[in-house]
């Protein structure tokens, strides 16, 4: 039988999985905000470009109001809105899921109790993504990086067990990019939120792009400050934070503090150098003058901290930076980093 798949939020991420997932054969629906996009799709179908291939696929794409036609509930619901959309989005998708259905968190962040607090933790996934995409005009969704044969995906539940379910979702997923169910969704989690913390914030800021932020010595050694920031919070909080960009999390740590700098440095460039560098989430809401995540990422991390006492000031004094721009009028330049720059070890 086929398994009817809704996504809430078809953004870059969301639309790249939709489409792929509809190339593959699954009965996919997405479901999004944005009326332009929304209406591209339906009209002329949805282009996929980058390193997932040049496609145009026809979807099934509704408006937000128009899920009050759904007839026949999903199987499973993903979840790939922006974080502060997070309960509102997984509301929606539990009214049209199946009593035994499960739904999958497809966000930047850590946001999987949000959603279990809405759905249930029973019923609900995490999935950690480590593809990356972007989506600069309606109806067109990009794959940015370019490495398709690593793991793309990481599929987990919360107490770590390797469950049937989870592994049914793994294989669905499988054919957008290689997935793997983890036994360790939280250390996955924080690892992906310390990468998040180093590229969004500095991109968004900067203008530079993913490759860019990673390949200069100034943004490069803000971003290992604010990687070794998150790793020490997460593992404050009892979770063993997996390695960034197949670098050791301890390694972030060491040369936060003067220790093996420039071999994380080499290594981040080489990583960088390897991929595309496609520009990150928070770079994108900058251009599109939108709200950005940085309360659900750096802010996170801050927060966190605060808890259970560790200090986080270059995760603080970026959110200050981006929060002071406001919504819509922060105008993307290297000199907004200066004052992060003077905060660095000399």
């Amino acid at each position: 039988m086929t398994t009817r798949i809704g996504i809430i939020g078809s953004g870059a991420i969301g639309s790249v999985v939709g489409g792929m997932l509809t190339r593959a054969g699954h009965d996919v629906t997405l479901i999004d905000q944005w009326p332009d996009h929304v209406e591209a799709m339906k009209k002329v179908g949805l282009r996929l470009s980058g390193s997932c291939g040049e496609h145009l696929v026809p979807v099934k794409a509704i408006h937000l109001h128009e899920a009050q036609g759904i007839r026949e509930p999903f199987d499973a619901v993903f979840i790939a809105v922006k974080s502060y959309d997070t309960e509102w989005a997984t509301h929606l998708g539990i009214t049209y899921l199946k009593p035994d259905g499960e739904v999958v968190d497809f966000q930047n962040g850590v946001n999987d109790e949000r959603v279990a607090a809405v759905a249930g933790r029973e019923r609900t996934l995490g999935c950690v993504i480590t593809i990356s995409a972007g989506m600069y005009e309606p109806g067109h969704a990009i794959r940015t990086d370019t490495n398709t044969a690593a793991v793309g995906f990481k599929i987990g539940e919360h107490d770590g067990k390797e469950t049937e379910r989870a592994k049914k979702i793994a294989a669905i997923v499988n054919d957008v990019a290689p997935t793997k169910v983890t036994p360790n969704l939280w250390g996955e989690r924080w690892s992906k939120l310390a990468v998040n913390c180093m590229a969004n914030p500095v991109s968004g800021l900067s203008g530079l792009d993913s490759g860019q932020a990673r390949m200069q010595d100034g943004p490069q050694r803000i971003a290992i400050q604010l990687a070794a920031e998150a790793v020490r919070v997460g593992r404050a909080r009892g979770y063993e934070v997996e390695p960034l960009f197949g670098i050791a999390a301890q390694r972030f740590v060491d040369a936060a503090a003067g220790h093996g700098l420039k071999e994380v440095q080499d290594e981040m460039r080489e990583h960088a150098r390897t991929r595309t560098g496609g520009r990150p989430s928070m770079l994108q809401d900058v251009m599109k003058r939108r709200r950005t995540e940085i309360e659900y990422l750096n802010g996170y991390v801050s927060a966190e901290g605060r808890k259970v006492g560790v200090k986080t000031p270059f995760n603080d004094r970026i959110v200050e930076l981006v929060r002071g721009h406001g919504v819509g009028t922060l105008e993307p330049h290297p000199r907004n980093l200066e004052p992060l720059l003077q905060m660095l070890p000399r």
